[in-house]
């Protein structure tokens, strides 16, 4: 084990995180497991990313470890993008399958499912998206939140999000208790002001950092920015909902790791393990002054989404032209070929 960066609650571990786990951590000793390992992609990235097609068998080593090293309450946070299927417009199943495995073979449960929207993710892959314009804009990644049993620990009131106009107005001007069309009674509870309502398992948070202190250290030392980081809302999240000050979070693929900065912060005693050097060498840039319980930077209350239904008019089947018969399988004559891309 190759310890290559210290803080008061955490560190940095320049190894295989499946040798690491085997060395150096006990049975039952983590509190959260937040990841996001290198995806299944038709394309290999210089992360080091697995093909689709083994990818199940490649992390099956993985969740066995992550079982022993869980603690009974603990949970089991990946955030996993999916994939196309070479040559065609449609998706790989991988990452349900890597579910299914974790679940069904491993004895994870799925506590629940969470899906990462980033409004800010460019159109692709562009073949499909905006070149024969057969498919939209793959702006999600999903998010399983997995546990040892049915009943990891978890407090919502920790991740609250602010009321929306239209419930405040609710709040002030009253409601009347009775049942929906659909079956749900709605109680007086419903209109008691709780300072801040549920958020969804739709987690609204654009991936837009483009100066930060961390890609800032990256420039000054010649040194390559990690690629495929993720904000730092979405750990925040997690840990937030999941752990307490002084549990124990690990991030087995931690590549820049963000997941160790937002521990710092929170007071969680974390660990992150990268094997590529120049990453690791990158990551030492993230904590230059992060403070435990320093207040992170304020986020907007609301993030807007367009309503592609604004724009519909008429039947829909005039407007631009008429479907394709072969469903895009040919290209329009005048497009040209995209650069490689993901």
């Amino acid at each position: 084990m190759t310890v290559v960066y210290q803080t008061l609650f955490g560190k940095i571990v320049h190894q295989d995180s499946l040798d690491y786990m085997r060395e150096s951590i006990a049975d039952e000793s983590t509190d959260l497991i937040f990841t996001s390992p290198p995806f299944g992609l038709v394309r290999k990235k210089d992360y080091g990313n697995v093909a689709a097609h083994v990818y199940v068998e490649w992390f099956r080593e993985f969740g066995l470890e992550f079982k022993r090293i869980l603690k009974d309450s603990g949970s089991l946070v990946i955030d996993i993008g999916g994939s196309w299927i070479p040559g065609q417009p449609t998706r790989s199943l991988y990452h349900f399958e890597l579910l299914i495995m974790l679940c069904r073979e491993l004895g994870f449960h799925l506590a629940q499912e969470f899906y990462w929207l980033n409004p800010a993710r460019l159109p692709s892959p562009a073949e499909w998206v905006t070149i024969r314009r057969v498919r939209v804009k793959d702006a999600i990644d999903p998010v399983w939140w997995l546990s040892k049993t049915p009943w990891p620990r978890a407090n919502n009131r920790r991740v609250l999000a602010p009321y929306s106009d239209s419930m405040k107005a609710l709040l002030k001007n009253g409601y009347k208790a009775k049942a929906r069309p659909s079956g749900h009674d709605i109680s007086e509870n419903f209109s008691i002001d709780n300072g801040a309502s549920i958020p969804p398992n739709l987690l609204v948070f654009p991936n837009t950092e483009s100066n930060s202190g961390y890609q800032r250290y990256c420039k000054e030392n010649k040194l390559k920015v990690h690629p495929a980081r993720f904000p730092s809302q979405l750990p925040e999240f997690f840990i937030r909902m999941l752990t307490d000050t002084g549990d124990n979070v690990l991030d087995p693929f931690g590549g820049s790791c963000v997941t160790g900065e937002v521990c710092e912060r929170l007071v969680r005693n974390w660990t992150c393990c990268e094997i590529v050097d120049e990453y690791v060498k990158g990551a030492i840039g993230r904590f230059a002054g992060v403070e435990p319980g320093q207040t992170r930077r304020a986020d907007p209350q609301q993030y807007k989404i367009s309503n592609p239904a604004s724009r519909w008019n008429g039947t829909g089947s005039e407007n631009p032209k008429r479907l394709p018969k072969d469903g895009g399988q040919r290209r329009a004559q005048g497009k040209t070929k995209p650069a490689k891309g993901k």
